[in-house]
Parts: C-alpha cells; sequence; structure tokens
C-alpha cells in the first residue's frame, strides 16, 4: 500500500470526480478512472492511499496527474483560470506588477504572493473583486518569493529592508501567509514587515498569529466609519463593526496605519473621525496613524469619481487639519524610506528583443512573455505561445512593457 500524504493539498469526492483543493482557495478536478488506474484508492482529507502499489510507483503516477491538473487550476472565489508560480516553472518574479517581487530603488522591497479579492472596491486601482474583468489569477511558491527576495536584499546590500506585502487583491487570501511572514522575519537584514488588507479575513487569532510570525504593522484598508459609506466603497456589505473591534485589537500585538482613499463625494466627511480613532485607539506607533491617499484614476481600474489633481488634495487636506487641528499627513521619512540601489535592467527603452510568451496577461489580448530573467507584458498580442520580437516601450522599476513587431 501507498500512503501519500501532502500540506497543500486536500482532496474530496465529487460525483465520478475527485476534487483537488490547493492552498485552500484553488482546486482542480481529476476523474476517479484516472486514479483508479494508479491503483484502488481512498482520499482522507490531505492524503491519499493506493493499494496493491508501492509508494515509489505510486508517487510517480499520482505526480503526472497532479501536474495536469495544476494546468487546470482554479480560483474558488471567481472560477478563473489561476497560474502557479514556482521555482520549477522557469517564471521570474520580477518584470510585472502583478505578482512576485517588485523593486522601486529604495530599500522597501514589494511581495506580491497572489492576485484575487474578495471585496468589489468601488475604487479599485486594479478592478479586483468576485465580478472583475481581469481574465487569470496567479498564486506564487512561498520558498521560490524568499529565494529571490533574499537575492535582491543581498544586492542591496543595506540593513534596515522593509519587505511590504501587497497584492492585486486582498493578501490574506495567500495560505500561506504566517509562513512567509516567518520567513522573510529569518532574514537578518529585514527590519520591518507590514501588510495591506481589507481586514476582512482577519481575526484575533491570525493577528496573534502574524504577530508572532514577525510582522510588524498592518495597514488596514478603512474608508469610513459609517456602515452605509463603507458598504458603498467595498462594492459588497462590509462587516464594520468586525473590523472596528479588530483595529482595536491590532496595536496591542503590532503597530497599525488607518489608509483609507478619499473619494469627493463619498467619505469627505470620514477623513477627520478616521484620523480620530486611529489616535484614540493607538494605531502609529513607530509610524503615522493615519495615511490618507488620494483617489487616482487608473486606465483598467473601477473610476467612479474625478480625480483631485495632488496640489489641489494637499490643499484641502491641510485646510482639514487646520480647522480640526488634527495631523493627517506625513511624508515618507516617517516609515525610514531612503533610495538605495536598484537592480540592473537587462533591457532600455527602445531596445528590440527576442522573447518566449509563457502565458495569458490579466488584461484582454495581453500575453506575458519571458527574456533575460524578466517578464515582458505584452498587449494586444495575437501569438500565444513561441518566440517573438519586442520593442520595449518601458522599463521603470524592472516592469517592462514590450510592442509586438512579428
Amino acid at each position: 500500500m501507498a500512503e501519500l500524504i501532502f500540506k497543500d493539498l486536500s482532496f474530496e469526492e465529487k460525483d465520478e470526480k475527485v476534487r483537488v483543493n490547493f492552498l485552500k482557495m484553488f482546486y482542480f478536478e481529476i476523474d476517479k478512472s484516472m486514479l483508479e488506474r494508479v491503483g484502488n484508492f481512498k482520499i482522507t482529507d490531505n492524503k491519499i492511499e493506493f493499494f496493491n502499489i508501492n509508494d515509489k510507483r505510486a508517487q510517480r503516477k499520482f505526480n503526472m496527474l497532479l501536474s495536469k491538473g495544476f494546468i487546470q487550476l482554479k480560483n474558488r472565489l471567481n472560477k478563473k483560470n489561476t497560474l502557479y508560480i514556482h521555482k520549477n516553472s522557469g517564471i521570474p518574479l520580477m518584470g510585472t506588477n502583478y505578482f512576485g517581487l517588485i523593486d522601486r530603488g529604495t530599500n522597501i522591497i514589494e511581495i506580491k504572493p497572489i492576485t484575487s479579492c474578495n471585496l468589489g472596491c468601488i475604487y479599485c486601482s486594479v478592478d479586483e473583486g468576485p465580478l472583475s474583468r481581469r481574465k487569470v489569477d496567479f498564486v506564487v511558491e512561498k520558498d521560490y518569493l524568499i529565494e529571490e527576495l533574499k537575492k535582491i536584499i543581498d544586492f542591496k546590500n543595506e540593513n534596515y529592508i522593509d519587505a511590504h506585502i501587497n497584492a492585486q487583491g486582498e493578501p490574506l487570501l495567500y495560505a500561506d501567509m504566517v509562513e512567509l511572514v516567518a520567513d522573510i522575519a529569518k532574514i537578518p537584514q529585514v527590519k520591518c514587515i507590514s501588510i495591506d488588507t481589507n481586514g476582512t479575513l482577519l481575526n484575533k487569532q491570525l493577528i496573534d498569529d502574524l504577530a508572532a510570525a514577525g510582522l510588524t504593522r498592518i495597514n488596514l484598508s478603512l474608508n469610513a466609519l459609517d456602515q452605509k459609506i463603507a458598504d458603498k466603497l467595498a462594492g459588497y456589505p462590509y462587516n464594520l463593526k468586525k473590523i472596528m473591534s479588530l483595529a482595536e485589537y491590532i496595536p496591542k500585538r503590532m503597530d497599525l496605519i488607518i489608509a483609507p482613499v478619499w473619494l469627493p463625494g463619498y467619505n469627505d466627511y470620514e477623513l477627520v473621525k478616521l484620523a480620530k480613532y486611529a489616535q484614540e485607539i493607538g494605531a502609529g506607533k513607530k509610524c503615522p496613524p493615519i495615511g490618507i491617499q488620494n483617489f487616482l484614476p487608473y486606465r483598467f481600474g473601477r473610476n467612479p469619481v474625478k480625480a483631485v489633481e495632488m496640489e489641489a488634495f494637499y490643499k484641502k487636506i491641510h485646510e482639514i487639519e487646520r480647522k480640526n487641528n488634527i495631523k493627517l499627513i506625513y511624508d515618507r521619512y516617517d516609515f525610514n524610506v531612503k533610495k538605495c540601489r536598484e537592480l540592473a535592467k537587462p533591457f532600455k527603452k527602445n531596445d528590440i528583443v527576442k522573447a518566449e510568451l509563457v502565458f495569458p496577461g490579466r488584461l484582454n489580448k495581453e500575453m506575458l512573455a519571458v527574456a533575460g530573467n524578466r517578464l515582458i507584458s505584452v498587449p494586444n498580442c495575437y501569438k500565444q505561445e513561441g518566440f517573438v520580437k519586442l520593442k520595449i516601450r518601458r522599463t521603470k522599476h524592472n516592469i517592462f512593457l514590450g510592442e509586438l513587431l512579428n
């Protein structure tokens, strides 16, 4: 008998199929007839047993089924096709804003382990959520993220690194988040680990686990203390009472920033309430208690209001500060941000490069290609596979855009 036990997989029977759940949020299905070709089997949670076959042979045959299954991986929330990026995939973790790692030439390194969101915020810059028009989702292997993160940190040669976990969506959908934080915390140069979250997936136990793992700050996207306004901005019913209760608990375990987006006409009168609330609950011990973000329009995002120019935004915020005798604006040095070495770019703007198309991007008619150990976004791409010539149109922060030439 062969007994195969998995950490990230679990199994459940679905009529004539077995559903394989991966990292809690993703799944694919295997026909029972395919499993029976391996041998008579029995599934129990994260274990599958095959009878009348030895471990080595069962492992080899079952791994072949898993490889085929992962090609059909889907997201439970939205049923979208999902691509699993791991260290044996041959896919770099730099080059795209969708997933992986981003180095913007400072001591902050952005870590993006997942796409997808459980809310549908009306101002979302990347059009995330259950009704998103994005075509595909991504999830990245934890060990691969850590391996590549260490390389960037070693290159920077800095003794104060801020590892900032964000995502095109809600990062706490990532099942390995506590383990990811714990592994980041083991890197000596990392002195701060922060995460952006809408808070809806938090609970006290998870906050405790994240704190114990080494998370130092939560940036909480709380946009209003009025229930109707909070619901409107979230695009879904928003459990404001629960979020506020957790916001009051977080400062007991780690630092907290209340991080609202100001949408003129929606939450104008909530900003002062949020700032006072942040101070009352003890947010901002080693950072600002509140960080108000100006709504900015994005071509592929949701844009419910006209953007306010940054000059007018700061003028308005300073006016609110004076009238209410409260501080709302904090500069970047409050976060110990400084410029430092940025990874070299393998391409310059207008370079012509040969790249291999590897899989679809998140936008309509977009493909992602690989060249020079970087990903390159290729919009309006009528090809879906093979090698192509690209003219590099964007290189900023090692995020690349290429124009298809053939």
